[in-house]
Formats: structure tokens, C-alpha cells, sequence
């Protein structure tokens, strides 16, 4: 069993930073790719950025240039760092983890809401 628990959300002005955490713990044998997504009202789950096991970084093409993941494998962290927030940035921010053999986890969310 593993458990996911997210921090730093919270209520930004536009323009504004966060940084997200996401500590992994339970029964893991190793951790391959760490990510997250999101979710608005009204709107369906959507991908917004993934590192692997090597430190590779996938973004979505929206928050390209103005988000930053990053992992701390000793401590089974993954990190979501947030500039130049948007109105549309609004959303449940939710971990996601795949574990070896290839398993899925999800947290249960952090809220971010940026006013304009």
C-alpha cells in the first residue's frame, strides 16, 4: 500500500508562485515516473507534467515554460514549482506515482485557486 500526501496549494494572486509537494510512502520498492495533475470544476482530469526515474520532464504545452517538477528520490518526493499563475491554473492539483512493476497511485489533492 502506498500512501500520497500533497501540500502547498493555497490562494494566489495571477502572477503569482507556488510550489506543490508530494511525499510518497507505504510499501514501495522503487519509484518510477512522479507527476501531476489537475482538475477543474466542471472539467475533466487533465495531465500537467511528469518526471521519470532519470529526471526526464514532460509538460503540458499550457503551463510550458512557467512550471518546474522536480524529485527528491531519497526522501520520495516530487516537487511542482509554480510561476506566473494564471486564472486558468485554477484547480485540484493531484500526485500521481507509478511504482515498480508498473503501478499507479494517486494523492487526493491540493487546491490552488489564482485570482485575477
Amino acid at each position: 500500500q502506498v500512501q500520497l500526501v500533497e501540500s502547498g496549494g493555497g490562494l494566489v494572486q495571477a502572477g503569482g508562485s507556488l510550489r506543490l509537494s508530494c511525499a510518497a510512502s507505504g510499501s514501495i520498492f522503487s519509484i518510477d515516473r512522479m507527476g501531476w495533475y489537475r482538475q477543474a470544476p466542471g472539467k475533466q482530469r487533465e495531465y500537467v507534467a511528469m518526471i521519470s526515474s532519470g529526471g526526464i520532464t514532460v509538460y503540458a504545452d499550457s503551463v510550458k515554460g512557467r512550471f518546474t517538477i522536480s524529485r527528491d528520490n531519497a526522501k520520495n518526493t516530487v516537487y511542482l514549482q509554480m510561476n506566473g499563475l494564471k486564472p486558468e491554473d485554477t484547480a485540484v492539483y493531484i500526485c500521481w506515482v507509478v511504482t515498480t512493476p508498473g503501478s499507479q497511485h494517486w494523492g487526493q489533492g491540493t487546491q490552488v485557486t489564482v485570482s485575477s
